[in-house]
C-alpha cells in the first residue's frame, strides 16, 4: 500500500551531496599513492570494492576532492557514451573526482541501499535532466538535491531491500560462474585447435582459416527507426542497442527500445534470429553475445552486426571463437 509513503527532495533525504576533484596530474607526487580514488567511468559497476587509481596523502591536500565513505551511492555526473547517469554503491571508502556526485543517505529518513536501488533504476532520468548549461551536457548538484523521491515507511524499505539485494547475490554467483565457464571454454578452445601436438610431437596443419562470410548466410547491421521516420513505442518488438550488450556476454533488457510490427516488418534486413551472434561495431565496440529465444522477436540498429552461421558450422563454435579473442588477431 503507497497511501503511507511520503514524497520528498533527495536533498531531504541525504546528509549532504557533493562532488569532489582531481589532484593535478603535472604532479607525480599527488599520484600513486595507497588512498582509493575514483572516476566517473569506474561507475559502470554496481558495486565498487576497488578503484583503478590511488593517491597520495599529498593529492588530497593539495586538491578539492572528497571523501565518500562506505554506504554512500555514487552517480556520474558526466562521462563519454553511457557513463554519465550511471549509479554504483561503495563498499569502500573513497574519495572521488568533479564528475561524480555522492549521496550519503539519512538513514532516519531512508536506508542507503534503497537510496542505492533508487538511484540505479533512474538513468534515464538523470540522462533527461542533464544540465542544458553545462558543454558537457552533465549533471549538476543544484538539479539531482531538487529531484522528487517517494520514499515508504524504513521497515518497508529493508523488506524491499532484502529482495532486490537477494536478486543482486544471485546475479554476482551467476555472473561467477559464468566467467569461469568462459575461462574453461576458451582453455579448451586453445588446448584442441590453437597448441594441439599428437603423439609423436609434431604440430600438423589441421587449421583452416576460412573468411567469416564464407561461414554465414548473413552478415549485417540495422537502422535506427527515427532516422526513418519511425518512432520508437512504449511496448512492442525488442530493439537491441549496443549498450543492451554487456561485458559478460549477456543482454540488458532495462536498455532494450520498442518498435510495432510494422516498423520491424520495413527493417526486415534486421530481424534477428534464434542462435545469431550480435557483435557490436560502434560505441561499446567489440562486445557480443549469443541470442537465445528468450529475447525474440527483436530487431536491432545500425551500431550493432548479425551474425547468422550457415549449415556448414555451428554458431556455438563461431562464438566459442569469439569467447577465444581469437579474432582480435585478424
Amino acid at each position: 500500500m503507497k497511501s503511507n509513503w511520503k514524497n520528498y527532495t533527495l536533498e531531504q533525504v541525504c546528509k549532504r551531496i557533493y562532488s569532489g576533484g582531481t589532484p593535478s596530474t603535472a604532479h607525480p607526487e599527488y599520484w600513486g599513492g595507497d588512498i582509493n580514488w575514483l572516476s566517473s567511468g569506474e561507475t559502470g559497476q554496481k558495486y565498487i570494492k576497488e578503484t583503478i587509481k590511488k593517491i597520495t596523502a599529498l593529492g588530497v591536500e593539495k586538491s578539492s576532492t572528497k571523501l565518500a565513505q562506505r554506504g554512500c551511492t555514487v552517480v556520474a555526473s558526466a562521462g563519454q557514451g553511457f557513463t554519465r547517469g550511471q549509479a554504483s554503491f561503495l563498499l569502500i571508502d573513497t574519495y572521488v573526482n568533479q564528475s561524480v556526485i555522492v549521496f550519503d543517505a539519512d538513514d532516519k529518513y531512508i536506508l542507503p541501499r534503497y537510496l542505492y536501488y533508487n538511484l540505479d533504476n533512474r538513468y534515464e532520468e538523470f540522462r533527461l535532466l542533464s544540465d542544458g548549461t553545462s558543454t558537457r551536457g552533465g549533471l549538476s548538484g543544484w538539479i539531482v538535491k531538487r529531484m522528487g523521491i517517494e520514499l515508504p515507511p524504513i521497515e518497508e524499505q529493508a523488506k524491499i531491500v532484502s529482495l532486490l539485494q537477494s536478486i543482486d547475490e544471485k546475479i554476482e554467483l551467476n555472473t561467477a560462474i559464468n566467467n569461469n565457464l568462459q575461462q574453461q571454454a576458451q582453455a579448451l578452445f586453445k588446448a584442441w585447435f590453437v597448441d594441439f601436438v599428437p603423439f609423436g610431437g609434431i604440430q600438423p596443419n589441421i587449421m583452416q582459416y576460412i573468411p567469416l562470410e564464407n561461414l554465414c548466410s548473413i552478415i549485417t547491421k540495422g537502422t535506427t527507426p527515427t532516422t526513418l521516420g519511425k518512432p520508437f513505442v512504449e511496448k512492442g518488438i525488442n530493439f537491441v542497442k549496443a549498450e543492451s550488450i554487456l561485458d559478460s556476454h549477456t543482454f540488458d533488457r532495462s536498455k532494450f527500445s520498442y518498435i510495432d510490427n510494422d516498423t520491424n516488418l520495413l527493417l526486415k534486413r534486421s530481424i534477428i534470429a534464434d542462435n545469431d551472434i550480435l557483435f557490436t561495431i560502434a560505441g561499446t565496440l567489440g562486445r557480443f553475445a549469443l541470442v537465445d529465444e528468450e529475447i525474440l522477436p527483436a530487431n536491432t540498429n545500425q551500431a550493432v552486426a548479425i551474425i547468422r552461421a550457415n549449415k556448414s558450422i555451428s554458431p556455438y563454435y563461431i562464438y566459442s571463437f569469439f569467447l577465444g579473442n581469437w579474432h582480435i588477431d585478424y
